[in-house]
């Protein structure tokens, strides 16, 4: 995840996501948890739990995908 950051800072978003594909929903997942927190929406947490369970879900996809089904 470190390195997919490292690569959106240097402007290489392709790549980023090649490299970690949950990484924009992560961002998007802790950006309304920030705004959740300051502003306090009405629905915010079944948001914040919809982006969760995306989120996990994209991982493990992934996790699967990268595991068994590459060379």
């Amino acid at each position: 995840m470190q390195r997919s950051i490292s690569l959106i800072l240097k402007g290489e978003f392709v790549a980023a996501f090649f490299m970690y594909p949950a990484i924009y929903s992560l961002i998007a997942l802790f950006s309304y948890l920030l705004l959740h927190l300051k502003f306090q929406f009405k629905n915010g947490h079944r948001i914040i739990f919809g982006l969760f369970l995306l989120n996990i879900s994209i991982i493990v996809i992934s996790f699967i995908i990268k595991t068994f089904l590459t060379n």
